[in-house]
């Protein structure tokens, strides 16, 4: 049953990640984010020490572990100020390749994913599509005994530094003229893929791109379960995963700011006392401190559902992921406000943050799409699209 004591082994995990993420710092995750490079360092020790493949099941590599055990490498990450993006989007892949896959795709991608050898990026976003995935446009036809791909995604991180991309795509119309869609697995450096960096102001070494496939040729091993059109399934069972772990990384920056506030008022001293005795400071702090716990409660509940093959996880994911993000926004202003101007010098390590902070707030899923969810699914409203 779901407790409020963290068993041993998960206390254990944040201990571990805790002291390889303050071995490196966000002084080291910002140098590589202005360096354009990626934290390749950081992500081979926490692969290591089995970390990075903690969800995937231990016959092909993986720690045995599910979506709980990986909220909190996340989590733990992003407390030590290194919030790695790429570490959400490989958390989905390997998950999604283990339960639709076939046995030889398993056996193939697995063992990589889980120790960090293999990359595998996830597309899926479309200009014109947004939060509307059944306006996908890139499309998968049958071409000889595979098949042929066209289109182009946005906004898929970490491209560059991926061997392989899971590649949603509309495979079909069924008999009432519904998209069908498919997922498969394309290589980086497969003929005809090209991709573009975008230019950002959210300072990561996980960088954006925009992706293109140009009659890009696959053998039919690549459709993930070797059965057309089970996309929908396939994709929505990686959606509650993505957004608790993301509610994991906003709880984590979420620390990360009040530690930094609290550390800098209980040592800024004005007027002959620390600034974090004035209840106008304090106070905000303490309103962030029980939003981040309270975001943190609904990330555990989701991760607990998700592993349990729960029905409710579907609102508890979503909740999570609204409610951390907003929590970790709250814990950023807090910061910043305290520190006054230093908040903005290099050396505080907030800044440069912000637009990380603030992306969880829209994606991947916006927080009027939650809303959505929660009035149909949960309050029984009536749909506005």
């Amino acid at each position: 049953m779901l407790g409020f004591s963290e068993p041993a082994e998960h206390l254990a995990i944040r201990d571990a990640v805790a002291s390889i993420g303050g071995k490196y710092g966000h002084g080291y995750f910002a140098d590589c984010a202005r360096r354009g490079e990626f934290t390749t360092d950081l992500w081979d020790e926490i692969f290591a020490g089995g970390f990075g493949g903690v969800n995937l099941p231990q016959e092909y590599g993986g720690g045995g572990g599910g979506l709980q055990e990986m909220s909190l490498v996340i989590e733990e990450l992003s407390a030590a100020g290194c919030p790695l993006i790429f570490l959400i989007v490989a958390g989905m892949c390997g998950p999604l390749i283990n339960e639709f896959g076939t046995e030889e795709q398993k056996r193939e991608w697995l063992p990589g994913i889980a120790d960090g050898a293999r990359r595998m990026a996830f597309a899926t976003t479309e200009a014109g599509a947004g939060s509307n995935i059944y306006n996908t446009t890139t499309r998968a036809e049958p071409a000889g005994d595979g098949w042929m791909l066209n289109g182009a995604k946005q906004f898929i991180t970490g491209v560059d530094i991926a061997d392989a991309m899971l590649v949603v795509c509309r495979s079909g119309t069924d008999d009432r003229g519904r998209t069908q869609l498919s997922l498969l697995i394309v290589d980086t450096d497969d003929p005809g893929v090209t991709f573009h960096p975008i230019d950002m102001e959210i300072k990561a070494p996980d960088r954006q791109f925009g992706v293109f496939f140009d009659d890009v040729r696959l053998p039919a091993d690549r459709l993930i379960g070797q059965v057309p059109h089970q996309g929908f399934k396939q994709i929505f069972s990686g959606l509650n995963p993505e957004r608790v772990n993301v509610a994991a990384q906003a709880v984590g920056l979420g620390r990360y700011f009040l530690s930094k506030a609290v550390a800098y008022a209980g040592e800024r001293n004005v007027w002959g006392v620390p600034v974090g005795s004035y209840q106008g400071i304090s106070h905000p702090m303490s309103e962030a401190k029980i939003h981040l716990d309270l975001a943190d409660l609904m990330k555990t509940k989701g991760a607990w559902l998700f592993d349990h093959g729960l029905p409710e996880v579907g609102q508890a994911a979503s909740a999570a992921k609204l409610a951390a993000a907003d929590a970790c926004l709250e814990c950023f202003d807090v910061a910043i406000q305290v520190h006054g101007g230093n908040a903005f010098a290099t050396e505080y390590g907030l800044g440069d943050l912000w637009g990380l902070a603030r992306l969880m707030k829209s994606a991947p899923v916006s927080r009027e799409m939650v809303l959505n969810f929660v009035a149909q699914q949960s309050l029984e409203l009536p749909r506005s699209y």
